[in-house]
């Protein structure tokens, strides 16, 4: 009995917490879009596929899966210099956008999870604060 009643807290936990968890991701989203169409939109395209040989894509984009840390660094504080997107070689230069650290939070959000991109886990608030120490 001790174990059944152990089970059911567990997995109405677990539920509670991911359907918690997924509503904020929604609206973490939701902002961070508007956040795209106010700064990123004019090089990264609406679409995210960015322009090639110049802008980066976001769309599908393997640096953005593999570089979560780096991507967060570079929404903050700029990008420049080589990088590798999709097997293509980029060169060139992103200022920093001047965006707080709740707004990077949300735009990752949305870029992780758009265009065919699947985000791993929900940029949080905690863990942007942490890298921008």
């Amino acid at each position: 009995m001790k174990f059944i009643i152990c089970s059911y807290l567990l997995i109405v936990s677990g539920l509670t917490y991911f359907l918690i968890q997924d509503k904020e991701l929604k609206e973490s989203i939701q902002r961070g879009k508007e956040i795209y169409t106010d700064f990123c939109i004019s090089c990264h395209l609406e679409t995210g596929e960015g322009v090639e040989n110049t802008f980066p894509p976001l769309a599908k984009s393997d640096y953005l899966m593999n570089n979560r840390e780096a991507s967060i660094k570079g929404v903050k504080y700029g990008q420049r210099g080589e990088l590798m997107v999709n097997g293509v070689t980029y060169n060139n230069t992103m200022m920093p956008l001047g965006l707080e650290n709740e707004e990077i939070v949300d735009v990752m959000n949305y870029v992780l999870n758009s265009w065919g991109n699947s985000g791993a886990k929900m940029v949080t608030i905690e863990e942007v604060n942490t890298l921008l120490k």
